[in-house]
């Protein structure tokens, strides 16, 4: 039996434990999709083919289980979630992955809940505590970590690619808060849907001009179909029914196992090297992530109890 609970929440069920490595493992997986495909496809075209494809498979699922799909009603907001939440991110680690390695890009995505919560303490003075800013100081010791070293020429080269992905990361705590004021009582299925096609239509008239010349190769379309249909739809379909079953708080240790799976795969399929200097900064991340979002594991009460 598994018995697992964080503070402020009911006991995690072996069955929610399984989602949550499958959903970690999907969205560790889109950086290695991103690695293959993004330097024959391009940054642009790829997304642009990631988020379509999840529109139209999201769709697609809501026809099939009768959900009537309500977007129209926030145009402009869902064109603001889409260019913050993926347009706009999933293009910079494209571009980052055209040098980065998908283990060390998924590592550094993992600063997400850090600049979330700058942002939040910028735009709605949440409060920063102590607490937070040991896990922002935390982070930034980690990326130095993870950057740092190699000769002049190699470090400028990872530096400018590391800092599309820390760009991307910081545009998802701008989304994480902008979702927050705007999409209060929104379905979760209507936000990932109206996410991913206002994404599409933002990158249209961006990637049409950034065709590629040569026809892509077999391994390459079953990368884009990976990432778009289950790195993209499926995995949201995971996360929601998370968030369903054990709530949000719970779901954000999502954070700490993607980085994990990315550096798996990466090692495993593009027999990526594991360095002492990956791992170091992977752990630091971690920790700064575990005093930014404040999940704590404890004990369950006795009353709880697991099948």
């Amino acid at each position: 039996m598994i018995k697992s609970s964080i503070q402020g929440g009911t006991t995690v069920k072996a069955k929610d434990v399984v989602m949550l490595l499958i959903l970690s493992a999907l969205w560790g997986g889109s950086f290695l999709f991103m690695r293959i495909s993004a330097p024959a496809l391009g940054p642009l075209v790829l997304i642009e083919l990631r988020v379509l494809l999840a529109a139209i498979t999201l769709m697609i699922f809501a026809m099939i289980t009768r959900h009537r799909i309500q977007i129209l009603h926030k145009c402009w907001q869902y064109l603001i979630l889409g260019a913050t939440n993926a347009a706009i991110p999933f293009t910079l680690i494209s571009y980052a992955e055209l040098r980065l390695g998908a283990g060390l890009a998924a590592i550094l995505n993992a600063t997400t809940p850090m600049f979330t919560a700058l942002v939040a303490w910028l735009w709605t003075k949440d409060r920063f505590t102590l607490k937070k800013f040991s896990g922002v100081v935390m982070g930034i010791i980690g990326v130095g970590i993870l950057v740092g070293g190699g000769s002049s020429e190699q470090g400028s080269h990872l530096l400018r690619s590391a800092s599309f992905s820390l760009l991307a990361a910081i545009f998802y705590g701008i989304a994480g808060v902008f979702s927050s004021r705007h999409f209060k009582g929104e379905r979760p299925m209507d936000m990932a849907i109206g996410q991913q096609v206002a994404a599409s239509l933002l990158l249209i008239p961006f990637s049409l001009n950034a065709l590629p010349h040569v026809i892509p190769s077999r391994v390459v379309l079953f990368s884009v179909l990976g990432l778009a249909v289950f790195c993209t739809a499926v995995a949201y379909l995971f996360y929601f029914a998370l968030i369903h079953r054990v709530g949000p708080v719970k779901t954000l240790t999502v954070t700490f196992l993607v980085p994990v799976f990315g550096v798996i795969w990466g090692g495993l399929f593009l027999r990526e090297a594991v360095t002492i200097r990956l791992v170091i900064g992977l752990i630091i991340l971690l920790f700064s992530v575990a005093f930014v979002v404040h999940i704590r594991f404890t004990k369950p009460r006795t009353s709880e109890t697991v099948p």
